[in-house]
C-alpha cells in the first residue's frame, strides 16, 4: 500500500511516520500534488498555525489538491482543523471540505486550562474508524481550538464544552487527537484508517 504524508510546516510528523512504520508501513512524505493524488491513502497530520500553514498550501497548490482527493484522507488535530470552513486562529479561511468553523476554547473555570493538554476520553462513536474501540476509551490531545458538535461528527470529546473530536464526510476522516500519541487505542484507529474502503458520494 502506497501511504503518503503531506509535507508542509507542521510539526509533530515524525512520530506519525513512526507509528506506521510500526504497523508496517513505509509513508512518504510529501508536498508533490501527483505522488498525493497517487497514494492509496493520504494522512495530513501536524501540530501548528492556521495561517501560516494554510500559506504554505496555497503556495504549493495544496488548497486545491486535499479537496480533490478521492482515497481515504485523514487529517489529523491541525489538519482536522484545516480541513474545516474557517478558524478563529488568526482569522484564517481553510479548506472547506467540513462545512464548520473552528473555535478557540473559553474557559469559564480557573481549573480549565487552555491548551487542553493531556489524555480524555472519546464517546459515541460512529465510524469504521473506531473499529474495536469502545465509547470511552482515552485518547492524547493537545490544542486550543475546537470543532463545535455537528452532523459530521463521529465522536464527541467533552472539555469547557462538548465537542467534535473526530470527523467524517465521503472519504474524508479527521481526528483532533493524535491517535500516533494515544498508545494501543491511537494504533488500532490508524490501523482501521489503513483498512478503511470508501468511495464518494
Amino acid at each position: 500500500m502506497n501511504v503518503a504524508i503531506v509535507k508542509y510546516n507542521a510539526g509533530n510528523i515524525q512520530s506519525v511516520i513512526n507509528a506506521l512504520k510500526r504497523l508496517g508501513v513505509e509513508p512518504q512524505l510529501s508536498d508533490d500534488p501527483e505522488v498525493l493524488l497517487k497514494s492509496d491513502r493520504v494522512l495530513f497530520p501536524g501540530q501548528g498555525e492556521a495561517g501560516t500553514t494554510m500559506s504554505y498550501l496555497r503556495a504549493h497548490h495544496l488548497d486545491t489538491v486535499i479537496p480533490s482527493l478521492r482515497q481515504p484522507v485523514l487529517g489529523i488535530c491541525v489538519g482536522m482543523q484545516l480541513m474545516c470552513r474557517y478558524s478563529e486562529e488568526n482569522d484564517t479561511d481553510c479548506l472547506g471540505i467540513f462545512p464548520t468553523e473552528v473555535k478557540r476554547f473559553q474557559p469559564t473555570a480557573h481549573e480549565q486550562k487552555v491548551p487542553q493538554m493531556g489524555w480524555n476520553t472519546i464517546e459515541r462513536l460512529k465510524s469504521p474508524l473506531f473499529r474495536h474501540i469502545d465509547d470511552g476509551e482515552f485518547v492524547y490531545f493537545i490544542h486550543s481550538y475546537y470543532v463545535p458538535e455537528n452532523t459530521y461528527g463521529i465522536a464527541t470529546t467533552d472539555y469547557i464544552t462538548p465537542y467534535c473530536s473526530a470527523l467524517h464526510k465521503d472519504n474524508f476522516y479527521a481526528t483532533q487527537f493524535h491517535p500516533e500519541k494515544s498508545g494501543r487505542i491511537g494504533e488500532q484507529i490508524l490501523k482501521n484508517f489503513l483498512e478503511i474502503e470508501t468511495t464518494c458520494e
